[in-house]
């Protein structure tokens, strides 16, 4: 029996080490990518030239011969899989909302890190964005005039922006940014839309909200894509010229993250004039502007009781447009979202009639409103957020490296204590890792792509380290970042940051359920046409698609081996200084790749109630983007030397996330019969081959040190920051960081003379009048340290309060009275 079934009969016509080169050969064949016609070909020359028997090599190539004919496969394989694993249930459900969502939008560079070799000649041909000159002028001039007209502190303190901020506002189209020139807006790119908000941000973030609002997700983008040409013409001028001001109510209280499952709805009848009309009823809140809207925007579900349009009676999500001064519309309240003092509101709607043509898009645009509201977050969702943190990020640059610069403890900056560089390490070179995803994002907007998975991630990425950031900025600051006033630049930009984490999509489900729930069927070169095949019951196109699938698994199977061998050597990579990271960035979209393969084949449906494990999935995908668009950014800006320590800190800071993330999929991988491997030996592997580890002592010093000195190099990591638009007098942080440095070499004198027993052993800037007596400096000297000394202790000065103006106004005490009495009531009742 052995010599005809095991393997001492059966193969051993192979002769010693034969096994060796077979297994190289298979491992260069998948590495490569060979197609199935070489595989037949290689196998069949192997048999031949190792002189196996005549009925082995008739029959090897008689079955892998019928294999490469579609038709043979497909009957003899294909139909009986597919309808084992309809059997199964491997393949995951998709709901009617979900196939929206997948098919909002477009494939972009995710699609190459999924692939597990990306094309990096592409990659690196993809836009990186520019501002036009007719935006860069808006913003050297009325972005700048804007934030001249009032103080975030005096915002905040007055609870809405001035009257005259809001005139301003419309009276230069602020609101019609994303308004086409036809309607007489500002007909803004993404990158120019961008840049303003990113501009504001470092200003004010009240102020950045309320302009980028009517910019993103509501009425204008909904009526720019879908809107038929009446509605255009009527709405699109008035709100580019601030005459209407817009909402767009989505969210309730019983349908926020699960958006599908509003209540809300509009029923259609006919009215007496014979015309149709809608009759609404809603309940929203957290409807931003909604308290100070005219026209407000709605999403609800549309139902046609008596088939009036001929389309059935559960017509779907539908978007309408209702002026706010129609009978039954209730707006005029506000929440209080962690006293960020912007709009932000309930709304409701008791039996509100409006005409049919009120529908986005006409009688057309019912039941199509998922649809549109998938399509504009595609790309709506990497502007406004992710531009606001990474204006956010570079604003805490500038402020926290001035004032460590600035801030004197022990008789030195306290920039100089290794305590303190290591969060400014970290606030430079996440800016320039942030500033680096804004740019590459926006540009591939701008290139008409709609980015659906990167745009989740340019959300929860760029809001998420916008926190870290600020928290840095507010330990390097201490007691003035948590004094409140006027002087503090930082504080309040602290206490909004959850609200950024959580509109949009909360970061907690956009990580565990969008960014690799989706990516892993809409990215993947497969997955969706595998389960949209089964769905279809198209057995043809299965076929093709799940041949084509263990085709790439195969592939990076091989890849992802030798990758990890070499470390990413021998992976093909672009020339230049980068060359090494994009090696190692091959090498972690294999291994994604295959470990995405592995997830979705072993745990099938089921897969998108991991989200545990679906969340770092997310992690290594989304820091694989970031990667991108930090060696993006590197090469497109020319390879700065200068900007080397930022791009270096970044780029390894986002290969040490990539492998923290894989750790947690190998440790946590417990699938049947084969988790053990992940857990055990796999694991085990990837600790001592890590992908990188985080940023050294080094160059974190090195980084944190080139952050504090004036110059190119800090001026490229925080350019567009309204400070750079004011008098270097009005920022009293920087002025002060500006004289400290000019009076540097001035103080290395004094320091000398008290180390050569000149003068007496004290701190030399309270040595300036002795020094200049015993002529160590001169009088112009002496006069620039006194100049600095000034600058400096007006500059660390915190604000202060008398007694009366911590008492509340009667108004405030007896709405808080009247509030309080009316929810006592209610517990009672």
């Amino acid at each position: 029996m052995d010599g005809y079934f095991g393997y001492g009969g059966l193969l051993s016509f192979l002769p010693s080490g034969s096994w060796l080169l077979i297994a190289a050969g298979v491992v260069a064949l998948g590495f490569f990518g060979a197609p199935f016609a070489l595989w037949t070909v290689a196998f069949v020359a192997a048999l031949w030239f190792q002189a196996a028997p005549v009925w082995l090599l008739g029959a090897g190539t008689a079955v892998l011969v019928l294999l490469n004919i579609p038709a043979v496969r497909n009957i003899l394989l294909s139909t009986p899989i597919a309808h084992l694993m309809e059997r199964l249930k491997l393949m995951p459900v998709i709901s009617e909302t979900e196939r929206v969502a997948l098919e909002a939008g477009t494939t972009w560079v995710d699609a190459e890190l999924f692939s597990g070799k990306p094309n990096y000649d592409r990659i690196r041909k993809e836009a990186y964005s520019k501002l036009g000159a007719e935006e860069q002028k808006f913003i050297d001039n009325q972005v700048k005039t804007l934030c001249s007209l009032a103080t975030d502190w005096e915002i905040f303190k007055h609870k809405d922006l001035p009257s005259k901020v809001w005139d301003y506002l419309k009276k230069e189209r602020f609101f019609g940014m994303i308004v086409p020139k036809a309607y007489g807006g500002l007909g803004f790119s993404a990158a120019g839309h961008s840049e303003v908000i990113a501009h504001l941000a470092t200003h004010s973030s009240p102020l950045a909200i309320t302009v980028m609002v009517p910019n993103s997700l509501g009425p204008a983008e909904l009526l720019a894509h879908y809107g038929t040409d009446k509605q255009k013409d009527y709405y699109l001028p008035r709100l580019a010229r601030g005459e209407e001001i817009p909402c767009f109510a989505l969210t309730e209280p019983n349908a926020g993250s699960d958006a599908g499952s509003l209540t809300s709805n509009a029923v259609i009848f006919k009215g007496e004039d014979g015309k149709l009309y809608l009759r609404l009823n809603w309940d929203k809140r957290y409807i931003t502007l909604a308290a100070v809207a005219t026209l407000v925007g709605l999403a609800v579900r549309l139902y046609d009781p008596e088939n009036l349009l001929g389309r059935g009676k559960d017509l779907g999500i539908t978007c309408v447009l209702v002026p706010a001064n129609t009978k039954g519309v209730v707006l005029g309240q506000r929440h209080n979202p962690m006293g960020v003092p912007f709009y932000n509101c309930p709304t409701s709607g008791k039996d509100v009639v409006v005409s049919l043509d009120q529908i986005i898009g006409g009688a057309e645009g019912a039941g199509r409103g998922w649809q549109m509201l998938m399509e504009c977050l595609a790309a709506g969702r990497a502007l406004s957020l992710p531009s606001q943190a990474a204006g956010m990020a570079k604003f805490m640059t500038r402020v926290a490296s001035a004032y460590a610069v600035v801030r004197r403890q022990f008789g030195i900056s306290i920039g100089q204590f290794e305590g303190i560089e290591e969060p400014l390490a970290r606030i430079a070179g996440t800016t320039y890792l942030m500033e680096a995803s804004r740019v590459f994002t926006v540009g591939a907007i701008d290139a008409g792509v709609k980015p659906a998975v990167v745009s989740a991630i340019a959300k929860y990425s760029q809001t998420e380290l916008s926190r870290k950031v600020v928290n840095d900025a507010m330990d390097v600051l201490g007691g003035a970042g948590i004094s409140r006033g006027p002087r503090n630049q930082i504080a309040n930009a602290y206490i909004g940051l959850p609200i950024s984490i959580t509109v949009e999509g909360a970061n907690i489900l956009t990580r565990t359920m969008i960014i690799f729930g989706q990516g892993a069927i809409r990215c993947h070169p497969y997955a969706y046409k595998e389960v949209k095949a089964l769905m279809d019951k198209d057995y043809a196109a299965f076929d093709k698609a799940f041949w084509s699938h263990i085709g790439h698994v195969v592939r990076n199977a091989c890849r992802s081996l030798v990758l990890s061998l070499s470390r990413g050597r021998l992976a093909a990579a672009p020339s230049g200084p980068a060359a090494r990271y994009y090696r190692k960035l091959s090498w972690a979209s294999a291994s994604f790749a295959i470990m995405a393969d592995i997830a979705m084949g072993s745990l099938g449906g089921s897969l998108k109630l991991k989200e545990k494990l679906t969340g770092r999935y997310a992690d290594v995908l989304s820091w694989m983007y970031l990667a991108t668009a930090v060696l993006r950014r590197y090469e497109a800006e020319g390879y700065k030397a200068e900007h080397r320590p930022a791009f270096e800190w970044a780029i390894q800071y986002a290969f040490a996330q990539m492998q923290l993330a894989f750790d947690g999929i190998f440790s946590n991988f417990t699938v049947p019969g084969i988790g053990w491997i992940f857990r055990g030996p796999i694991a085990f592997w990837a600790r001592v081959n890590s992908l990188g580890s985080m940023p050294s002592d080094k160059l974190g010093h090195e980084l944190a040190k080139a952050i504090q000195q004036p110059g190119v190099f800090r001026d490229d990591m925080t350019r567009g920051i309204i400070s750079d638009l004011l008098p270097a007098g009005d920022n009293l942080i920087e002025h002060a960081f500006t004289l400290a440095h000019a009076a540097a070499d001035v103080l290395g004198k004094i320091s000398k003379a008290v180390k050569a027993g000149q003068l007496p052993k004290r701190r030399a800037n309270l040595l300036v009048k002795e020094a200049l007596a015993a002529k160590v400096i001169t009088e112009s000297e002496a006069a620039m340290l006194e100049s600095a000394n000034t600058a400096r202790e007006e500059a660390v000065k915190v604000d202060s309060f008398n007694l009366e103006e911590f008492q509340p106004t009667l108004l405030d005490s007896i709405g808080e009275k009247a509030k309080l009495t009316g929810l006592v009531a209610k517990v009672g009742t």
